[in-house]
């Protein structure tokens, strides 16, 4: 009794020290978001103003001047810039990066793991690296200054993460597309009509992932967007004046609201496709 109680008791302990070290770390991390959605409420609306914690006055002004004060910050059409870019990366990114994954899963054919394992050393490097190649590359295919150029940089780079997804496809047993095979169905068939069927949670998680990168990236834009007209919301915000604070507060903020209600509606699928992936079987 004795030797059971003083387990129940280290459990306890040990529980209640875990659950302190994560809530200050959940505190550390939402504190600057905190600030940041405080400071969006900003009236005077300076980054010299804001003196504490909490602004000395509140307005929603600047959440309404985000869409009518166009003039010299158009963040209506930076929105639509950085939604077209996003979305459309979204769709060739995840498409490139499952079929990517299913024929490393699913084909064995000569260099197969000489090329995984390249793809695995090359992503080890930060992608800023490649910066200059990509500013020659797409200065000569004259993509500068264009959206197509981003959404093929994002694109053909969405592939190179491929190994959580081929993780996924590795735990899908090989003899459902064997036995389809044998009532006749082609490659393409058992792909389109078994293997998507089943893979929802990796498909949704490979389309998030897609979609993040591009929503919130900074470097590609401003390396390829120099007209103001073709800005994403990361590169307008970024040349807001000193004195428009409140408004790039604001803006960070709304511009981060569609991402965080899609990784709530859809966590669940993030977490299975995961954890799936990560296993091998």
């Amino acid at each position: 009794m004795k030797k059971s109680k003083s387990i129940r008791a280290s459990r306890a302990v040990d529980a209640a020290i875990t659950y302190v070290i994560l809530i200050a770390v959940a505190v550390f991390f939402f504190f600057p978001c905190l600030w940041l959605i405080l400071a969006s409420f900003s009236d005077s609306g300076s980054l010299y103003t804001l003196k504490g914690f909490f602004p000395e006055a509140f307005s929603f002004r600047n959440y309404q001047n985000l869409f009518t004060d166009t003039q010299m910050y158009n963040y209506p059409e930076w929105f639509g810039n950085t939604l077209f870019v996003a979305v459309l990366s979204c769709l060739f990114g995840t498409l490139l990066t499952i079929l990517t994954a299913y024929c490393m899963s699913r084909f064995k054919f000569k260099s197969r793991k000489a090329l995984m394992k390249t793809t695995l050393v090359l992503g080890m490097f930060p992608s800023f690296m490649a910066m200059t190649a990509v500013f020659l590359l797409m200065t000569q295919f004259n993509f500068i200054n264009n959206h197509w150029g981003l959404i093929l940089i994002y694109s053909a780079q969405a592939p190179m993460g491929y190994m959580v997804q081929k993780g996924f496809f590795d735990t899908i047993p090989s003899s459902i597309d064997e036995a389809a095979r044998l009532d006749g169905a082609t490659n393409f068939q058992v792909f389109t009509k078994i293997i998507l069927p089943l893979s929802k949670p990796i498909l949704v998680y490979t389309a998030l992932t897609s979609f993040t990168w591009p929503w919130s990236d900074f470097i590609l834009p401003q390396l390829l967007l120099p007209t103001m007209d073709n800005w994403t919301v990361a590169v307008g915000l970024m040349y807001l004046d000193e004195t428009e604070f409140a408004r790039f507060a604001a803006g960070s903020i709304f511009i981060a609201v569609p991402i965080v209600i899609l990784y709530f509606c859809l966590v669940k699928y993030m977490v299975n496709g995961m954890s799936a992936g990560a296993v091998k079987e």
